[in-house]
């Protein structure tokens, strides 16, 4: 090939970059699909819309590696065909994407689809898109049936009135489809498509589909039509709710299959939100409870990861009656998944109690999760202490909780550790100086020389806001003292950490006990000699950077 010189060097990349579209090896043919913008680009919109786009059309046959690409690159390429105006043209590539075998493919040319039909203008929607869902839907091979299942929402409100029609009667013959991994992906975009469709049409027509589905005889299809509990809650309003979804409900509640009930629970509080107080208490919240005590530990999971969500519905008398025997089972529950879901959430039951009731029914709860040997389980407990802290009062948390608190500061998982540390402050601010320094201060000076570098970090910020929030003089007599006399430990990541304290604490000292006792400590440290001297070149550098 003769040398290109001149202008037509800088388009040399460009056509090596094309060439490579047709290379026999694979990772070159990635290589360049990858940077289809930048041939776009070079292309011009025009060149673009007649050369690029219509060989990329009849490239689907290659690896789906290639494929996954092209078709997240096409999704992003209106602008380079040159807007929305000429947008159907990138249509007929991703149509073809959309029928491969390879599910992950499909469902990336679905999503390249939506986004492109999302900006084509109403007339290229009747006359370009809603005929591609139409061949899709109609399509012999399933693969395209599926894709098609999710392209209907962003069609259907930019759609003429009589092609609505026809779109809705399509959407039904896919929710009837002999094949069940089409009925799975019409019940799994039912919801969305619902929230597009008109209101009166809903109950109407879709409701009937949506029954179907959750009666399926396959019970992957009707877990994923319990998806759409939720969106079909806002669409149908409360009375179409209680008359047309609530039934569905309670009896997907105790389905045959797990996964059922798992999703199930997952909806239950949309689902609430949707019904209102009134019929959640009187009808939801039995399926509530028969979801916390079921024996699949999956199911239970998702159900303790609801209750302060769930109970938000509920009275306080309905909760300590029904919920919190179920809270204090599963307090014990044989799964620790169970008991770090409930963990999450048991706190925020506080502030829908009251201060007695979560005395009487929750504490017992919390200092039993606080002492659970799943170090997850204490952990999401120990991050949401100040839910009960505004119910209860600190001077009662602190005397309950302070034996527990004193176990976890030594946990062997630094991360308890740190979540204990981190909840200090709040609690010295609550508790006083003096309880402080009688009960906590001692512990923080250990997490000084603690063996994890990020417990020792936390605890000079903890000493921080401490100081700044008893004051210079406190600081002075209870908190420098102790610090200082850290300077002689043999380690010398202890005696940085020191100077870390210090530094931190200088802001909050007087003038007089910054230069009079902490400076010489810095200038001693300056000092620290060589490793065979028992020194540090680390820490001198640290002190003098000081």
């Amino acid at each position: 090939m003769a040398a290109i010189t001149g202008p037509d060097e800088k388009l040399l990349p460009i056509a090596i970059l094309i060439d490579e579209l047709k290379n026999d090896e694979a990772v070159r043919r990635l290589n360049s699909i990858q940077r289809l913008s930048t041939i776009a680009l070079a292309l011009g919109e025009e060149r673009t819309r007649t050369e690029l786009i219509p060989f990329l059309t009849e490239s689907n046959d290659d690896e789906d590696e290639v494929l996954l690409a092209m078709a997240e690159e096409l999704g992003k390429f209106v602008p380079y065909v040159g807007g929305p105006a000429f947008a159907h043209h990138l249509l007929p590539p991703l149509e073809n994407l959309s029928q491969v075998e390879e599910t992950v493919v499909r469902d990336k040319a679905v999503e390249s689809l939506c986004k492109v039909g999302e900006k084509l203008p109403d007339q290229s929607v009747a006359e370009y898109l809603v005929p591609l869902i139409k061949r899709l839907a109609q399509g012999e091979w399933f693969t395209s049936r599926v894709s098609s299942c999710g392209l209907f929402t962003v069609a259907y409100q930019r759609a003429p009135p009589a092609t609505r029609t026809e779109l809705r009667q399509l959407y039904g013959q896919l929710c009837h489809d002999e094949t069940p991994m089409v009925r799975r992906a019409a019940a799994q975009r039912l919801g969305t498509f619902a929230g597009a469709v008109e209101r009166e049409l809903v109950a109407k027509e879709l409701l009937p589909l949506f029954t179907d589905l959750t009666g399926d005889e396959q019970d992957s299809v009707r877990l994923l039509a319990v998806e759409s509990c939720g969106s079909f809650a806002q669409a149908l309003g409360t009375e179409g709710c209680r008359a047309s979804l609530l039934p569905v409900v309670q009896k997907f509640a105790a389905d045959k299959s797990w996964r059922v009930r798992y999703n199930v629970a997952q909806q239950l509080v949309a689902l609430c939100e949707a019904l209102g107080p009134e019929t959640t208490r009187s009808d939801l919240t039995p399926a509530f409870v028969k979801l916390l005590r079921d024996p699949e530990a999956e199911v239970r999971i998702a159900a303790a990861g609801k209750v302060a969500a769930f109970c938000k519905m509920l009275t306080a008398p309905i909760i300590v009656s029904q919920v919190a025997p179920c809270v204090k089972e599963l307090a014990n529950d044989s799964s620790q998944f169970v008991r770090a879901a409930l963990a999450g959430v048991v706190m925020e039951l506080a502030p829908q109690l009251g201060r007695q009731p979560t005395i009487d029914h929750l504490l017992p709860v919390f200092l039993a999760l606080l002492k659970d040997p799943f170090p997850d389980v204490r952990l999401n407990v120990i991050s949401k202490l100040d839910q009960v802290n505004t119910v209860i009062g600190i001077e009662l948390l602190a005397q309950s909780l302070l034996p527990a608190i004193e176990e976890l500061a030594e946990d062997k998982h630094w991360r308890v550790r740190l979540a204990i540390l981190e909840h200090i402050p709040l609690l010295a601010a609550q508790l006083g100086a003096e309880f402080f320094q009688e009960k906590l201060g001692p512990q923080c000076m250990k997490w000084l020389e603690d063996q994890v570098a990020s417990i020792r970090e936390a605890a000079t910020s903890t000493l921080q806001k401490i100081a700044q929030e008893f004051g210079p003089e406190w600081a002075k007599e209870h908190l420098v003292p102790p610090v200082l006399a850290m300077v002689k430990n043999p380690h010398y990541l202890y005696r940085m950490t020191v100077l870390g304290a210090v530094a931190a604490l200088s802001s909050y000292v007087s003038p007089d006990v910054l230069r009079g006792t902490m400076l010489p400590v810095v200038i001693q440290c300056a000092k620290d000699k060589g490793v065979r001297e028992g020194g540090s070149p680390r820490v001198a550098v640290t002190a003098v950077c000081m």
